[in-house]
């Protein structure tokens, strides 16, 4: 008898805060950076109270549940899929992607992630800072320009939508 459990793999904690900026492309072009890797992503549901994302990013791929947003808190739960699955969920059950590079740089004592959008988001640069609260200090760098992280217009699951917020 084939045994036939799924099995995935939690790579994160239970709970996001997240701050997001948008980044002033003039500065963050002369910002010393290492290699991007490539994330396509897309999503099985989207609505404000939840949303399930599936994400390849470089060599692996996630399957992720967010909770709704509350300020810069929402739940989050992501596990490690397959690659070949992940590629299947796209093929049968997602019509759109987002594809960005996404950079990781150190400032301070914190990592920021850059996305560099393609396609037509290509003129959306957007950096994320994922805290422990939502009373962290941390430092700004100057490359981000407007904190965007509770307009619901800079969602992944927005912006695939309805594109960049004129």
């Amino acid at each position: 008898m084939v045994d036939l459990k799924i099995i995935f793999t939690h790579t994160n904690r239970m709970k996001e805060v997240e701050y997001k900026y948008l980044v002033d492309k003039e500065l963050w072009a002369k910002v010393d950076k290492s290699e991007p890797q490539l994330i396509v992503q897309g999503f099985l549901h989207s609505s404000v109270e939840k949303t399930v994302r599936v994400r390849i990013k470089g060599e692996k791929a996630f399957l992720t549940i967010k909770g709704k947003t509350i300020g810069i808190t929402r739940s989050e739960f992501e596990y490690e899929v397959p690659v070949s699955d992940a590629e299947k969920m796209f093929e049968e059950f997602i019509n759109q992607k987002i594809r960005k590079k996404r950079y990781e740089v150190k400032v301070g004592k914190h990592t920021w992630e850059v996305d560099e959008f393609e396609g037509q988001l290509q003129d959306l640069v957007m950096a994320e800072l994922e805290v422990e609260s939502e009373d962290e200090q941390f430092n700004l760098p100057n490359w981000v320009t407007v904190n965007v992280s509770e307009d619901e217009r800079y969602y992944n699951a927005v912006l695939i939508e309805k594109g960049i917020p004129s």
